[in-house]
């Protein structure tokens, strides 16, 4: 009984994700299923609300809290401001990308290496950063995701 009410909603997901041009944009990205698409998609709503896409990432906590009293600045932890089912998703897109997926982007190459010098939750918290900016960024300009970079002009 439980597992059949399981894959009920597990298709009433997929299918209201496949059903929004948006959420399939999104699904593009390595990592980011149908219930991190359509998580963000409802958290941020309109994209016109952020003046920048790097505010969306402190929007939803994914930035690092700051101390500054007078002279000395400590980096801290995660903010954890904002929606924390959104920052959880984003969290477990990132893994799922750093972690999980095979298809190799510029994103996840750059996970990597950040893991090799900070570690695996660091750096799946900055990859949970930019995924967050760069979704933002799809949605607003209207564009796809690009797997690889750009080759520079010759």
């Amino acid at each position: 009984m439980l597992y059949k009410t399981y894959r009920e909603l597990d298709r009433r997901v997929k299918q209201a994700a496949s059903h929004d041009a948006i959420c399939l944009r999104f699904m593009a990205v390595p990592g980011v299923g149908p219930i991190a698409a359509l998580t963000f998609r409802a958290a941020v709503d309109d994209p016109a609300r952020f003046t920048s896409s790097r505010t969306v990432a402190a929007h939803f906590g994914l930035t690092p809290r700051r101390y500054q009293p007078g002279e000395t600045d400590n980096p801290g932890r995660t903010s954890k401001a904002g929606d924390s089912d959104v920052r959880a998703t984003l969290y477990a897109a990132a893994n799922a990308m750093m972690m999980r997926s095979v298809a190799s982007s510029e994103i996840k190459s750059w996970g990597l290496r950040l893991m090799r010098r900070k570690g695996r939750r660091r750096a799946v918290v900055a990859v949970a950063r930019k995924l967050a900016v760069i979704m933002h960024r799809m949605w607003a300009d209207n564009t796809e995701f690009r797997h690889r970079a750009l080759e520079a002009a010759v």
